[in-house]
Formats: C-alpha cells, sequence, structure tokens
C-alpha cells in the first residue's frame, strides 16, 4: 500500500473518532451543569478550563477568546476553524483525507462522511445548535457509530482497514487518558483515593459518561462510585471497549497484522512499544497507578501512545514514494505535528 493512502485511511479514522470523542465530552458537560445551577463565575470557569487544558489547546483557545465560559469554550471545542481539533474542523480533515483515498473506501462510507461534513456547514448546524444541543452533539455521535458500522460491515479488511483500526485506537486511548486526567486534581498526589463527596461524585458521573461508561460501571461495580473502580474501568478493564488496555490492544492486533508479525516477537519500534505497553496494561494494577500518582501515570501513556504513533509513522507512512505529492507530504507534517501536541 502507498505510504500517502495509508497516512490518509489513518487520519480519517482518528479525525472521526476525535470528533466524536469532543461531541461526547461537551454533551456530558452541558447536562451536568443543569445539576450545577447555583455555581457562581468562578466555579464555572474551574469547571470549563480544565476540559480546554485536557485537549492541549488552551493557548489557542486564549488567543481567541478574552474569558473563559460555557459559550466561549463550546463554541471553541465545537466551531471554530481556527481550533484544529474542533469538531467542525475534525470533521472536514477526515472529509479531506477521505476524498483524497475515495477509490480506497465504500461508498456507503463517503457518502456520511459527505453528509456530516455538509450538516456541520449548514445553516441547520447552527440552529440546532441553539436550539437543542443534546441533539447536535448525538448526530456527530451517531454518525461515527453509523462509520464504524460501515468499516465493519462494507469494507475489505485488507491492510488499510488495519490503519483505520490504529488510528482510531490510538484517538480513543489517548482521549480516555485526557478525559481521567481532569479529574486528579481532586485526588491526592500518591495512594489510593478515599470516599468522596456528593459534587465530587458527579464530576465523577461525568468522566464515566464521556467515555460511554455510565452502563459498564454499574454492570461491573455496582451504583457505588469509587475513583479507583473508575480509573480500574477505563484503565485496565479488558471488557470495556474504550478502556485503555482495550485500545492498546487492538491497536497492537493492527500493527502486527500489517506487518505480518506473530504476537511474541517486533520488526519495528511501532510493534514494540505497543506490545511493551499492552504487558504492563494486562498485568499492572490499579494500585500502582496511584503509587505513581494518576496524573503522572496518565501522562506518560500519552507519551507512549504518541511515541507507537511516531514510529508507525516511521515504519510505514514517512517513506519516499515514486508519486510523492507536495501538498500530501504538508498534510502528513501537520498532522504528526498535531498527534504530538
Amino acid at each position: 500500500m502507498l505510504s500517502r493512502v495509508a497516512n490518509s485511511l489513518f487520519w480519517m479514522s482518528r479525525y472521526i473518532e476525535r470528533a466524536e470523542n469532543t461531541a461526547r465530552i461537551v454533551d456530558v458537560n452541558l447536562q451536568m451543569l443543569l445539576d450545577f445551577r447555583n455555581l457562581d463565575d468562578r466555579r464555572l470557569t474551574e469547571h470549563w478550563v480544565p476540559i480546554v487544558q485536557s485537549t492541549g489547546d488552551e493557548k489557542v483557545f486564549f488567543e481567541l477568546y478574552p474569558e473563559a465560559n460555557g459559550q466561549t469554550i463550546t463554541d471553541f471545542l465545537v466551531f471554530r476553524p481556527e481550533n484544529p481539533n474542533s469538531i467542525v474542523s475534525s470533521v472536514a480533515q477526515a472529509r479531506e483525507n477521505a476524498r483524497m483515498v475515495r477509490d480506497q473506501i465504500t461508498q456507503e462510507m463517503w457518502e456520511e462522511i459527505n453528509r456530516l461534513y455538509l450538516f456541520l456547514r449548514s445553516a441547520q448546524a447552527r440552529e440546532v445548535w441553539m436550539n437543542a444541543p443534546d441533539d447536535f452533539c448525538s448526530e456527530v455521535k451517531r454518525s461515527s457509530l453509523y462509520l464504524q458500522g460501515l468499516v465493519q460491515g462494507t469494507l475489505l479488511e485488507n491492510e488499510g482497514w488495519h490503519f483505520m483500526r490504529a488510528g482510531r485506537m490510538i484517538e480513543r486511548a489517548d482521549k480516555t487518558t485526557r478525559i481521567l486526567d481532569v479529574r486528579y486534581q481532586t485526588l491526592p498526589t500518591r495512594g489510593m483515593p478515599g470516599p468522596i463527596n456528593e459534587t465530587d461524585a458527579l464530576e465523577w458521573v461525568a468522566v464515566l459518561r464521556s467515555c460511554s461508561a455510565m452502563d459498564g460501571y454499574r454492570q461491573t461495580y455496582g451504583a457505588d462510585l469509587h475513583p479507583a473502580r473508575i480509573v480500574e474501568l477505563l484503565v485496565l478493564s479488558d471488557e470495556f471497549p474504550r478502556s485503555v488496555r482495550t485500545c492498546v490492544g487492538t491497536l497492537d492486533a493492527a500493527l502486527r497484522r500489517i506487518g505480518g508479525t506473530p504476537s511474541h516477537r517486533f520488526t519495528n519500534d511501532a510493534e514494540k512499544h505497543s506490545g511493551r505497553l499492552l504487558g504492563e496494561l494486562q498485568f499492572g494494577t490499579v494500585e500502582e497507578i496511584f503509587d505513581m500518582g494518576l496524573h503522572e501515570y496518565l501522562d506518560q501513556v500519552q507519551v507512549r501512545l504518541n511515541a507507537i504513533g511516531d514510529a508507525l509513522f516511521e515504519a510505514y507512512i514517512f517513506l519516499p514514494y515514486l508519486d510523492a505529492d507536495p501538498e500530501v507530504e504538508r498534510q502528513q507534517q501537520q498532522q504528526q505535528q498535531q498527534q504530538q501536541s
């Protein structure tokens, strides 16, 4: 497979996953504010700013807006084209990557990506957002999930299919760690956390719902909320589809299918890094996570996910090819820089 094709398929899948995750985070936090009607401006700012910080776009935000509040932050996360990680920007970049490999995806996939792109550019999208933001976010989430079904149900499971899976899993694992990282400030620096109060419980519910994990948590642990159990589910579970462990396991399998490498060996740094991280997640414990410190642990996982992405690009994407296009090369470099931010 040409490296430019692999690049576009990887990023198409990753950007769609990013749009879905952002829509879920925005939706959950808007709904959660209904439980915090009496918060003053300072507390509202404390609620929203960590969400922008978790995306790594805080500097860009304050270059565009004089203050952080619910209106400015949601506008930044949803609509602003200057934010490369906004929903609108993510879908636009997914569509551009899909356009470049139109012959490698199915007609149904292209039609759905194009439909979502045109909806987000329409006046109707703004109207839906103003009147029913939950409906707007649901539209983005449904489209992403529909596209995942189309990938599973209509596309050949060839190299391109595995590049798409790798992109989606890196993005999903990274976002799960970032959602969790928003809450680390309420926990002790080291050691297992204790019971939580009612306000903190609402915040932790938001973490679970931002990962679509509320039902999975209740089925696994019951109704009582505890930060350690939430971290265990979102990081170490081998059953929850958005846990870091599950994502890295799927990523590792995709890399080995691309390279044709058995699970007990590696032929490049991407396979080595993913296999090592997967092993640590399989045999790690939640006590070890809190002994290190939740923030420190999540930060090093994010760094290692970036290292896997970098190594994947070194092995398969940043290769010379005869039909090299300067515009494609420029786009590759921009996308790789976003991965590292």
